[in-house]
């Protein structure tokens, strides 16, 4: 008889999946763009970047240029951005036992976007790197945005329903909006600037971006991920998680607080790219089943793999002309949420 306590754990063959996803979107996204390069020249020459490595991988000296200095940066930034939205979504989904919470339904990409409005507004106007300032700004306005979520779900004493939560983030995102739009039209010379980032993009001139956001990645990745057992946990219930053992609200805020520090860093660099949350994680609960077990490790992985795919279908679709990856990842998860919606609805009902 199988204990419904301990759900299944991370298979082997969803693994190598995962791993494999991620290979082919890193060669797929190093290989293709306005300047088509052979995949299997771009993996040797991967290959060559282990110390003693040296093999011949036939490209050109200025199709190396390209791929080391342009392609690789931006491609390793996603894969950063993509596995911090997709393990957000699944921690808020875990944390709250709402399968509808998202970074950006919940108000926290909103408060993250006031919180960069406002360094960049303050710092040097037209600067090509963001400041060092913009993650713990990020970060400072996704938790105002989650407790003034949190607060307002609960608001008159009802209980915190999917629906609830929903509508409360909306209203606190609509606020924190109309806060950054009064602050562009008081400082419009970085209005560009800002609307630019608003859209949505991964467009960088080197790794300034990447090592920005490293440490905030890995301090996020490894809380979470630590968490894995306390979500299957507090999946359950308040009150039989205590019984075995676990202190509920201590468990979520770290949660909570975790994967709002991950939402804000990858925000602060890629702009507002919605939906990451929603599509990786139910698309694994659709394949593995529910256990954050085997959740929280394959989001990572296909939500790496999720957005740079995606970046690469943003910068060849357009042709010459690069179409935000927000723009791209709305038309994909808006009818994915849809489905949720109506799926989640069903469930309650």
């Amino acid at each position: 008889m199988t204990d419904r306590r301990r759900p299944a754990g991370l298979r082997p063959v969803w693994l190598a999946a995962g791993v494999l996803a991620v290979l082919v979107a890193t060669t797929a996204g190093l290989a293709f763009g306005t300047v088509s390069l052979p995949p299997g020249s771009v993996a040797v020459e991967m290959l060559n970047l282990i110390p003693g490595v040296r093999l011949s991988s036939g490209l050109t000296e200025r199709e190396v240029s390209i791929l080391l200095q342009l392609r690789l940066p931006r491609v390793v930034l996603g894969l950063l951005v993509g596995a911090m939205l997709a393990l957000a979504g699944a921690a808020y989904q875990g944390a709250f036992r709402n399968p509808l919470a998202d970074p950006h339904l919940l108000g926290v990409a909103a408060g993250a976007g006031l919180g960069v409005t406002t360094v960049i507004v303050l710092g040097a106007h037209g600067a090509t790197e963001l400041p060092i300032g913009v993650p713990p700004a990020a970060f400072t306005g996704a938790i105002l945005a989650v407790a003034l979520t949190w607060l307002l779900g609960a608001a008159g004493g009802r209980e915190r329903s999917p629906a609830s939560l929903i509508l409360a983030g909306v209203a606190v995102s609509a606020f924190l909006a109309a806060a950054q739009t009064y602050l562009l039209q008081r400082n419009v010379e970085s209005l560009q600037q800002v609307y630019s980032w608003l859209l949505g993009r991964l467009a960088t001139a080197g790794w300034h971006d990447v090592l920005l956001i490293l440490p905030y990645t890995v301090i996020t990745g490894v809380i979470v991920l630590t968490q894995r057992r306390e979500l299957d946990v507090l999946a359950v219930g308040d009150a039989e998680a205590t019984s075995l053992g676990l202190h509920p609200q201590r468990s979520r805020y770290l949660l909570i607080i975790a994967a709002s520090l991950g939402t804000a860093a990858a925000v602060s660099v890629s702009g507002l790219i919605g939906f990451v949350g929603i599509i990786v994680p139910h698309t694994i609960r659709l394949l593995t089943g529910p256990s954050y077990r085997s959740l929280l490790p394959l989001s990572v992985l296909f939500g790496a793999a999720f957005l740079t795919l995606t970046d690469l279908l943003a910068r060849t679709a357009g042709g010459d002309a690069e179409i935000p990856i927000g723009v791209v990842t709305a038309f994909l998860g808006a009818p994915f949420f849809i489905l949720v919606l109506r799926t989640s609805r069903a469930v309650t009902t």
